[in-house]
């Protein structure tokens, strides 16, 4: 009797032990992820008849030994590429078409050192940072092995880069330290080829290569006045849209046309 009574209190004090180890886990990790946090202050970019691009600024605050990666991306989707090669050995044609599905058509990707020396490769392929777990992420069709896949990634994100779209950089994130931890903060050039839509900003604090935390944030590009009422007569009334564009040409030509003549350009 005396060793069941003795049994049931070492399993009373074990309960008890696991118990204040699960509160005390829980209270760090309320306080670690409430750590970290982003905002972005230029969150709703409006393109109007003048836009041209425009700038973005993300900032936060994160723990102290962190370092911050900060990911802006578009909505995966489906993408469509033609695919180009040399007929004869001699001329560059379409020879077809290449599908990338789960593809962002917008992925920026800045860190506070360079990702390798920050991201295990496992933490990388996870949260998909950087080209190679892109590269993993993403499916490509009409290819017949990995090695050709590699190769048209390479070719879709050369694209993607010569269009502004995709980029990668490290070093631009700035930090400040701070008695209770460290504020972060970069300014981007935000393009103008940035289709209209909605962008998630993801920050990820690093620490011994492991993501510790992970704040989110979004923004939104979309068009205001006379752009917007254009792109929407194009799409819901496409025969007043294009008598539209026929008349301002017409007027367009005509201007130009008293222009040169006044100038001594006509013969």
């Amino acid at each position: 009797m005396r060793k069941i009574k003795n049994q049931k209190s070492k399993i009373k004090i074990v309960a008890f032990i696991i118990f204040e180890f699960l509160i005390l886990n829980s209270a760090l990790a309320g306080e670690l992820s409430a750590q970290l946090t982003t905002k972005v202050s230029h969150d709703r970019i409006k393109i109007d008849f003048f836009y041209h691009g425009s700038e973005v600024n993300v900032s936060g605050v994160s723990g102290h030994g962190t370092d911050i990666v900060i990911k802006l991306t578009s909505p995966e989707g489906h993408q469509v590429l033609r695919k180009k090669a040399k007929v004869a050995g001699l001329l560059w044609m379409n020879v077809g078409e290449l599908e990338f599905d789960r593809t962002s058509n917008l992925y920026f990707l800045h860190s506070t050192q360079k990702i390798n020396d920050i991201v295990s490769q496992d933490e990388m392929d996870r949260y998909v940072i950087g080209y190679p777990a892109l590269k993993k992420h993403i499916e490509v069709a009409q290819v017949k092995d990995e090695d050709e896949k590699a190769r048209w990634f390479n070719e879709f994100v050369k694209f993607k880069e010569l269009s502004r779209l995709y980029a990668i950089s490290f070093g631009q994130i700035i930090l400040n330290q701070t008695d209770s931890g460290q504020n972060y903060s970069i300014k981007l050039n935000w393009p103008y080829q940035a289709p209209i839509g909605e962008y998630l900003v993801t920050v990820y604090a690093v620490k011994d290569k492991k993501v510790v935390e992970k704040a989110e944030a979004r923004m939104i590009v979309e068009q205001v006045g006379i752009v917007k009422t254009l792109a929407n007569m194009a799409k819901n009334n496409g025969a007043l849209y294009g008598a539209i564009s026929i008349v301002v040409a017409l007027i367009a030509g005509f201007g130009v046309g008293i222009i040169f003549r006044k100038g001594g350009g006509g013969h």
